[in-house]
């Protein structure tokens, strides 16, 4: 785990057949291999003062394991946000199981502000996959040859936060605005 500034650790959630599968899905930061040997961060002035002194390439990914006596075993990682960005933050960073079984990972813009309108890039997404990773055979844009079929919804900044109606089994979330502004959502496919 990447731990810096807003990186590390952040979420962590039990597959919905748990007790008969022991699975558990961790969302952290990982370092890009290899690094970089003139790797800086881009400054872009809608950030302010460019005083991020971490040049390390990383983003965010989703590990599966199965939790035993020793720990977790059979550890993979299943998705990965593409693609890796030079310091700052905005990883996003939850995880929330659907009703059919699938998982929504909350991915932010690594305050790089438009890969979150860009289909190729699951940077500033909502992405749904399946437990093993694979993409869903139903999602927005899976027949799309220019974009992403991983991605749910796009055009998010950084959701901090996310859940299902206990009704209606949508999923809601939110997300931070600059300088306030923060949203609530109602997530629809696309």
């Amino acid at each position: 785990v990447e731990y810096e500034g807003q990186g590390g650790l952040l979420d962590v959630e039990i597959d919905p057949k748990f007790a008969s599968n022991q699975l558990v899905y961790i969302y952290y930061v990982e370092a890009a291999e290899p690094q970089p040997s003139d790797a800086e961060d881009p400054w872009d002035p809608r950030l302010g003062t460019n005083d991020n002194p971490d040049t390390t390439l990383k983003g965010g990914a989703v590990a599966r394991g199965r939790l035993g006596d020793g720990g977790l075993t059979e550890v993979s990682v299943i998705w990965r946000q593409e693609p890796k960005q030079i310091g700052r933050g905005h990883y996003g960073g939850r995880l929330v199981f659907a009703p059919d079984g699938t998982l929504f990972i909350t991915s932010g813009d690594r305050q790089r502000f438009d890969p979150a309108q860009d289909p190729k890039s699951n940077l500033g997404k909502i992405v749904r996959i399946n437990p093993d990773g694979s993409v869903p055979p139903d999602n927005p844009f899976v027949n799309r040859k220019d974009a992403s079929p991983e991605i749910w919804s796009y055009g998010h900044r950084n959701v901090q936060g996310a859940a299902l109606h206990p009704v209606t089994g949508e999923l809601w979330a939110n997300e931070h605005g600059p300088k306030g502004g923060d949203e609530l959502n109602h997530v629809l496919p696309g």
